[in-house]
């Protein structure tokens, strides 16, 4: 119950928006390949700026 209400950090954030865009550039892939590339970029940045925060810690 308790965790119904928990904040989540911006890691935790950043790691779900990654998820998402991979989603998206696996389904684009199959229609719009340069689309598809776009959205991969986007999601190695994520990728990156997550390591960046793991680094930090």
């Amino acid at each position: 119950m308790l965790g119904l209400f928990k904040k989540k950090s911006e890691k935790e954030k950043l790691e779900q928006k990654y998820k998402k865009l991979l989603k998206e550039a696996f389904e684009l892939s199959k229609i719009n390949r340069t689309e598809s590339d776009k959205k991969q970029a986007e999601a190695q940045e994520l990728l990156d700026r997550i390591e960046a925060m793991r680094e930090d810690s």
